[in-house]
């Protein structure tokens, strides 16, 4: 009899341990809900539209301007100047924007202090860099294994977040830098598989380093652009984003400018449009169409790094890396090996396991 009423205690136990799990899941979805739903009272309707704007600039246009230098380089062309330069060629389109807002919202631009401008020509100066460690990526890798190398920029978002703009770390956050960076050792243990026959041992590990040393500087240039946002602009208006961005752009543009005409790289794009795969309107459309994804791009990471935090732009800029890989299998025919799959499986649980650090560690929008 006793031992029958202590198995029917222990069931009850078990009962109400689960019926106690249940509970305590239920409990964090409507907390999960209702932290959402305050989260979007607290912010005017326009706040979410230019937020939905700049997320879709992330996630389309930066992926396809990845593509787009990667097709570049496949059809023909060579100079890596030339595609670095075309990243911040489009400085024009946010002044177009700009511009109009001055005009018809009596919107007055921010007042040009010294150290505002040294912070744009500093950031134009490392992005003009960025571009150029990124164009080297793309010369000689393809562009699945060259966005799954760009997920490192997550962990530096968050490393110089942390530095730079007192952005939170936890142990969901460490974690996932440990897991994408073992992600990437998968793909360099796997080095042999995707490796284009023109490119050689050494180009393709060039590759491999400038690919994560210029993850590092977009994670540097996330953390110093919310850092400009902070110390001098101020979350006033959308405005000091476009500010911001025809700032950095235009001065990235002067430096990448210098660089292509120290290296009479001008002087070779119309030899290299007529050898180009497609003829000279295919090398145009490329080029023209990457000034716009890469401006776009850009603008998108902008906004979001003023409507939101580096932790957001961090976690965009690494969801896009998958959507890269995939679309670079589907379009370009990139080979994906086992390995490579693998490290795409790996880095979407870091993904997964950043943002859950970051929506329970930090504050977002």
């Amino acid at each position: 009899m006793q031992e029958l009423l202590l198995e029917e205690e222990k069931m009850e136990q078990e009962s109400t341990g689960s019926g106690s799990s249940k509970f305590s899941s239920l409990q964090w979805v409507f907390k999960v809900k209702n932290m959402a739903w305050e989260a979007y009272k607290s912010k005017p309707f326009s706040h979410w539209v230019l937020l939905f704007l700049s997320s879709l600039g992330m996630l389309v246009a930066f992926p396809a301007s990845s593509l787009l230098s990667r097709v570049y380089f496949a059809n023909g062309g060579t100079s890596k100047w030339i595609i670095s330069w075309v990243a911040v060629a489009g400085w024009p389109i946010p002044a177009l924007i700009l511009f109009p807002m001055y005009l018809f919202h009596r919107t007055s631009p921010t007042p040009l202090s010294l150290q505002l401008f040294c912070s744009y020509v500093f950031l134009g100066f490392l992005s003009a860099a960025d571009n150029l460690m990124y164009a080297y990526a793309y010369a000689y890798l393809p562009a699945s294994t060259a966005a799954l190398l760009a997920s490192s920029s997550l962990a530096f978002s968050a490393l110089f977040g942390f530095w730079i703009v007192n952005n939170k770390l936890n142990a969901s956050v460490i974690n996932a830098i440990v897991i994408i960076t073992a992600a990437m050792t998968i793909i360099a243990l796997d080095s042999d598989s995707d490796r284009y026959p023109y490119v050689s041992n050494s180009q393709y590990i060039w590759g491999f380093v400038w690919d994560i040393l210029g993850s590092a500087l977009h994670g540097l240039i996330f953390a110093l652009s919310e850092w400009v946002f902070i110390k001098f602009l101020g979350r006033r208006s959308f405005h000091v984003v476009l500010e911001q961005q025809v700032m950095v752009s235009s001065c990235a543009f002067l430096f990448t400018t210098i660089g292509v005409i120290i290296n009479k790289d001008f002087q070779g794009m119309a030899s290299e449009a007529k050898t180009f795969k497609g003829g000279v309107t295919a090398y145009n459309l490329v080029l023209i169409w990457s000034v716009i994804t890469f401006q776009l791009g850009v603008l998108g990471a902008t906004g979001i790094l003023f409507l939101a935090s580096t932790v957001m732009a961090g976690v965009l800029n690494a969801v896009r890396v998958p959507v890269t890989s995939i679309a670079a299998v589907i379009l370009l025919n990139d080979p994906m090996s086992g390995f490579k799959i693998l490290s795409l499986v790996i880095t979407f649980w870091g993904f997964a396991s950043y943002i859950y650090g970051t929506s329970t560690g930090s504050k977002l929008p």
